[in-house]
């Protein structure tokens, strides 16, 4: 399986990134890292090794990213619009040199984006506030509601928090181009986040957008559960 290391200094962040690219062609899928995990833990966790037939056959291409979540989500010690403010740059960091880093590598332009637990909440956030970008997104077992991590409420959070934004969108374009996105919603019926994930899910069917909404027996919020799920999701909403 031909394994890509990449490390830079990142202009819109201010500091070095890493990421690893598995595979040499196929649909390439943004790979985001739990709250307190890093770039190699997809490899780590054995998520890689799961997927490893469609990698190496050419079909499916992982970009596994870091995060700085510490910087944004969970960076307690600053204010609600500052937290905000660096969440911001990574999605530029994303936007103006993961992608086309990728773009450069694999002319594959059918993009996909995935994550586990914290890593779904970003994949969806990205995909739902960058419409067109992304052309199917996986969550599992993702949270969807963030206010619980911030004391004040502000303007910057409402942009970032999908349960609030989504009921309010109304652009044209905007919602035609997530009608053409697969947004894949899987989660354990007794994860305590599931409720919302059958929110954002209603929301989004009720803006015309579709979307699959699994909910798997029992808690299923750990790496044997995903392993499952993104097999059985990353080829469609089976």
């Amino acid at each position: 399986m031909h394994r890509d290391y990449r490390r830079w200094h990142s202009p819109a962040l201010g500091r070095d990134m890493e990421l690893l690219i598995f595979g040499h062609a196929g649909a390439p899928c943004l790979v985001f890292p739990t709250s307190h995990g890093r770039f190699h833990e997809f490899e780590d966790r054995g998520m890689v090794g799961a997927l490893a037939h469609r990698i190496e056959q050419g079909w499916l291409q992982l970009i596994c990213v870091d995060a700085v979540y510490g910087e944004s989500w969970y960076n307690y010690g600053l204010d609600t619009d500052a937290r905000m403010w660096r969440e911001e740059q990574y999605e530029h960091y994303l936007l103006t040199e993961v992608l086309p880093l990728v773009q450069y590598l694999n002319p594959n332009h059918y993009l996909m984006a995935t994550g586990c637990s914290f890593g779904a909440t970003e994949a969806v956030i990205f995909t739902l506030r960058h419409p067109g970008v992304v052309r199917r997104v996986i969550g599992l077992s993702g949270l969807y509601d963030l206010r619980r991590f911030f004391g004040r409420y502000t303007q910057g959070l409402y942009f970032h928090n999908p349960v609030d934004f989504v009921p309010n969108l109304g652009d044209g374009w905007t919602l035609d181009r997530l009608r053409e996105c697969d947004i894949i919603l899987a989660t354990g019926r007794d994860d305590p986040a599931a409720w919302s994930n059958e929110l954002l899910s209603r929301q989004l069917w009720e803006k015309g957008v579709g979307n699959a909404l699994r909910l798997w027996d029992g808690w299923c919020h750990d790496w044997p559960y995903w392993a499952r799920m993104i097999n059985t999701y990353i080829d469609g909403h089976d």
